[in-house]
């Protein structure tokens, strides 16, 4: 058979041979290479029958990796704000201009105003700030103690701020706005309407609304959602939240610097708080919630409160607070206080 196939083909030189296995070659190749395209084509560009991104495409897709992390359409940032600190100025300029610089604001409004999550909203907390792509860039504020994200498997941690005020300044504000509201909803009325005893009056008398203890606040709200952390007078309690407030916070400020606070956060993360300079000092945001009556504590009250245990603990992180948050805002500048510091590279091998 193989004789007669022989006499079938045409009678070839063996230039013509040579052309002919060069064609075999060429041509296998060619259906190879197609094929590997095929089986190894990447995740991102597989289709259904209909010609539309699968679930997996459109999970690879959505997905950031480290590679293509975008940190400024992915920022989100975390204000944790203790009542009575200014933070009702702040957040209300963030509402004013968030369609103008394209981010969202959302307000955490948890159960009777508790400032500590339950475990299973932690975990759900966590991971709707994580993976709700499309409300980044976001600014999540509520009364809330600060809750590390470190404890639930997250690769991109959002980034916390907040400020603190003067801890006898904040309980006299609470205490008067209570009784008397604010400017914010001068129509509300308040828990203790009515009630018409002085600061001065309530400490010479130990009532329980100017007890010392109702100061411990800004130390749990930075200490977090540990048990000791809202024992009052905890030491461990005062040591946790130090460290949380260097080592978890962007930024700290005082409600004493408000504008400053501002300008950094500005000059640092533009993409959210671009514009917050101008506003602040232009609009009639900066003063927001101004409470409708309050009368300064005497100097023997103070004397008073100063020599609670809790208060010397709530300056203790006041101060500590302060003297960050003036070294950062220092250390913005050159030496010379004139021009603004700048970083360079140079010195790069091999080049």
């Amino acid at each position: 058979m193989f004789k007669k196939l022989r006499k079938m083909l045409p009678v070839m030189r063996p230039g013509h041979w040579l052309v002919f296995a060069v064609i075999v070659v060429v041509t296998c190749y060619w259906l190879l290479e197609i094929r590997l395209e095929h089986a190894f084509k990447p995740l991102s560009k597989l289709t259904d029958n209909g010609g539309k991104e699968t679930e997996h495409s459109s999970l690879a897709r959505n997905i950031p990796t480290l590679d293509n992390f975008d940190y400024e359409d992915q920022l989100v940032v975390v204000y944790n704000r203790v009542p009575k600190t200014g933070s009702t100025s702040f957040v209300n300029i963030a509402y004013d201009l968030c369609k103008q610089n394209r981010y969202h604001v959302l307000h955490i409004n948890v159960t009777a105003n508790m400032h500590v999550l339950s475990l299973p909203n932690q975990i759900s907390f966590v991971r709707n700030v994580t993976t709700w792509h499309e409300m980044k860039p976001a600014l999540y504020h509520g009364h809330m103690a600060f809750l590390d994200f470190s404890k639930f498997q997250i690769a991109h941690k959002p980034i916390y701020i907040n400020l603190v005020r003067k801890p006898l300044d904040r309980l006299v504000s609470y205490y008067y706005f209570l009784r008397y509201g604010d400017n914010y909803r001068p129509n509300l009325v308040r828990k203790k309407a009515g009630n018409k005893i002085t600061f001065d009056e309530c400490v010479v008398q130990k009532q329980p609304d100017c007890d010392p203890r109702n100061m411990w606040l800004q130390i749990p709200f930075f200490c977090g959602h540990a048990a000791e952390c809202w024992e009052p007078g905890s030491d461990w309690a005062l040591k946790q939240a130090k460290h949380n407030l260097v080592n978890e916070y962007f930024l700290v400020g005082v409600t004493e610097q408000m504008y400053e606070f501002v300008d950094l956060l500005e000059r640092s993360l533009p993409r959210i708080f671009q514009g917050f300079r101008e506003h602040y000092q232009n609009s009639n945001k900066s003063h927001l919630r101004v409470t409708s009556s309050k009368l300064p504590p005497s100097e023997s009250t103070i004397q008073t409160i100063q020599r609670s245990k809790i208060w010397q603990m709530e300056n203790d992180l006041y101060e500590f607070a302060l003297e960050q948050f003036e070294f950062t805002r220092k250390k913005l500048m050159q030496p010379d206080n004139k021009h603004l510091q700048q970083f360079m590279y140079e010195k790069i091998r091999p080049k």
